[in-house]
This record gives C-alpha cells, structure tokens and sequence, in this order.
C-alpha cells in the first residue's frame, strides 16, 4: 500500500510539473499561427462502488489534517485562529487515457456520488453553431478538444459527473462544519468557502475554465458566522479580491487605503453587530483579466448586475462582446454591435479602470521573451520537448509544420527589436 501511494506521488509531481510546463507554452504561443488541441476529449469515469465515499483520496486527506489541527490545537488557542483548506475538487482529473502527455478532461467519481445527483434537473446548454462562435471561443473550444460531436447523453454526463464531484466537496466542507460544531467553536469562527474560477462543464462548447462566461468567471462565496446575517443571499457583483479586505475586517485591522478589494463585511453583517459607520465606495461592477493559455487574446471582462462585456488584446483586431444578462442569460446573443452606445459606454469605463491595450501589448512581448528564453534554456532537447507537450497528438503529425510556424513568429520579435 505504502509503495502505491508513493508510487502515485511520483505520477502526481510528474504530471504537474509536465502540465504547469504545458500551459506555460501554449500560454507564450497563443500568436502562433497554429491550432492544435491540448486536452484529451473530456469524458467520465465511474467507480461502479456504492460506498465509495472518499474518491479524490487527496483531498480528503488534507480534510483530514484540518480536522485533526482543529481538535488537537485550535480547541486549545486562547487567540482567534486562521485555517485555510485548498481542495483540487471538483477539477477534472488527469486523462491518462490521452496519451503519455495528457491534460486533466476526466470527470470522476462514484456512484455513492453519483446517486445523489438528479438527472431529470440537468439541462443540456444550448450551442452556437461552429460557424457563428466567437474567434475567441472557437479557439478554446478546439483547443479543448471540444469542437467534435458529443451526444446528448454524453453531455448530461459530463455535468452529472460534475455536481457529483461538487457533492463530494461540499461533504469535505460538511465534515470542517461539524467538527467546528461538536468543538464548540462554530458559533465564533467565521467560514468562507469559495473558489478560485468554476467549471464550464460543456456550456458554450466547453469544459474547465478560461473564459468570462458565467459558469466558469461566476464562483460560489459562502460566508458564515458570528455578525454574519443568516439566510441572506447579496445581488451585488462582488469579487475574489474582496476576500483580502474582508478579513483585515473580520481581524480588526484597518483597510489600506490602495487596496483594489472592498470588505463585504457591510453587505452581509448584521445591522445590530455592524455598528461601524462605513461609507459605500464599492463601485458597481467587477473586473477580470485573463492572459494564460487556451486563449488567444488577452481578455477583458467588465460586468455589472446586468451587463457583461468582453473586450480582447487591444480592442481593435478582437471584436468585444456584449450580453445583457437579464434578458440573456446563457450569454448567447452579442448584442454589441447591436448596441454600439452601451457598448462605447462600457469600453470607455473599462479604459479608466485599466489601459487594456498597453497590457495587452506587455502580454505580447513577455510572452515572445518567455518563449525565447526557455527554448535557449533546454538547447539541444528543444524539438523533442516542444513536441511532446499536450498537443503532442496532433504535433507529431507534422512537426516541421509547427516549429516552421514557431520560428515565423519569432522573427517578427526579432524584426520589432531593430525597429
């Protein structure tokens, strides 16, 4: 047993480094004018066990770990105490079944889990035709691996699969809720359970994250506890970067001034425990950025309660999007040519906040300078690695191709550098 599980670390830290390389380059080539797929196809995998309770065996371990330093140490500090439990769930799972290099398009778990989903519930997304994606999307989704034919029952399993995984998170969450409880200590610790992107699950012809679509830039924020006002449910758009400011705010301590976050603390205590006279500054709307891989455009995303807009690389050469999510919520309708004062309006406001085109233009050149040093880096091994990355499937195909189209790019760096 002992050897299997060292065994696995060994596969895990093997894997991770290869991904975390992976995403890097397709993050640095995304101007390259190629398109190859960097995910295996996504798909399920069921452990036909009832009583399976504890799949992703990882997490639950560091639950585990939590529980025991809760029992063994924080029942005995005399001071206020901070926990943080990082779990990999509901993430899809490596996809071994890909290949020797493999992205993560598994959705695991067992029918323990799997039971507890309702299945007349799940809607199947609506798609665009391919012909009318967005070239941004369309990118992601082939890039995905996303852009063959999946039936429907192969999609209503992709998204049962997912919210049985989910189930299976929150049974973690469960588990640090009761411990808390039976230690006497829930009525005076505060808990946030969050995340840091959600899960596409199929909606717009894709699964994972790396998108401003609501299923993966919309995160679960759970907050409770002692001041915390109970079954209350905030329409403000708010952000992750709240979560900073909000717990200077549980803590006592006083805000720094250039902070980009604003404590919710305001929106969610109690009137009765919240006798602190805060001036609301929190501005209307939220910003997201997004610049690694499986895009290729930098993305801009500025949304309010009913607007969601989408500007890409320097504003120009990207046409930006434009949904009205009161009237459109699966984001399928690019209402902004159809709006072009709304959509000026937004732009001009998301220019205030950031100068996008300059970032975007910093994006582009960190990204050749990142490339060039990494190919100098590994010298002689460069074809064979740049091969076998992710896209390894189709790479291999035609790799003169490839680097041909790679070392075209290139130029254009080394040309702009004597301009």
């Amino acid at each position: 047993m002992l050897s299997s599980f060292s065994n696995f670390l060994k596969y895990l830290s093997a894997y991770l480094s290869f991904y975390s390389l992976s995403n890097r380059v397709e993050a640095w080539t995304r101007d390259v004018a190629f398109l190859l797929r960097q995910e295996g196809r996504p798909v399920v995998n069921l452990i036909p066990n009832k009583a399976k309770e504890r799949v992703m065996e990882a997490d639950w371990r560091n639950t585990d770990r939590a529980i025991n330093w809760l029992r063994k140490e924080a029942i005995n500090y005399t001071k206020p105490f901070v926990l943080y439990l990082g779990l990999n769930l509901p993430h899809p799972y490596p996809s071994p079944s890909s290949g020797e290099n493999f992205g993560s398009s598994t959705f695991h778990t067992s029918l323990f889990w799997l039971k507890k989903v309702s299945h007349d519930a799940i809607k199947i997304p609506k798609w665009l035709p391919l012909s009318e994606m967005h070239p941004v999307d369309y990118y992601s989704s082939y890039t995905k691996n996303c852009t063959g034919k999946f039936t429907d029952k192969e999609i209503k399993n992709i998204r049962a699969f997912y919210y049985a995984m989910c189930a299976e998170t929150d049974a973690m969450l469960g588990e640090i809720i009761l411990t808390l409880h039976q230690l006497d200590l829930l009525q005076k610790t505060i808990v946030i359970y969050t995340s840091d992107h959600g899960e596409l699950a199929m909606e717009h012809r894709q699964f994972y994250k790396m998108s401003m679509y609501e299923a993966s830039a919309h995160v679960p924020l759970l907050i409770m506890g002692p001041g915390i006002k109970a079954n209350q449910q905030v329409s403000n758009v708010v952000s992750l970067v709240d979560i900073y400011p909000t717990m200077l705010d549980i803590a006592g301590i006083p805000l720094p001034q250039n902070l980009s976050g604003y404590s919710l603390l305001p929106l969610s205590s109690e009137p009765s425990k919240n006798k602190r006279k805060v001036k609301n500054l929190r501005p209307p709307w939220i910003l997201s950025e997004y610049h690694g891989c499986n895009v290729n455009a930098s993305t801009y995303m500025l949304r309010t309660n009913q607007w969601k807009y989408i500007a890409y690389s320097d504003g120009v050469s990207v046409l930006p999007q434009l949904f009205d999510l009161s009237l459109d919520p699966e984001e399928l309708n690019n209402i902004a040519a159809k709006f072009p004062e709304i959509t000026y309006s937004l732009d001009q406001k998301l220019r205030s906040i950031i100068n996008y085109p300059k970032v975007s233009a910093s994006v582009h050149r960190y990204n050749k300078e990142q490339f060039i040093m990494w190919k100098q880096s590994i010298g002689q091994n460069y074809s064979n690695v740049i091969a076998n990355l992710r896209w390894h499937q189709e790479w291999l195909k035609n790799p003169e191709k490839y680097e041909n189209a790679i070392n075209q790019w290139l130029k254009t760096h080394i040309a702009s550098q004597f301009e």
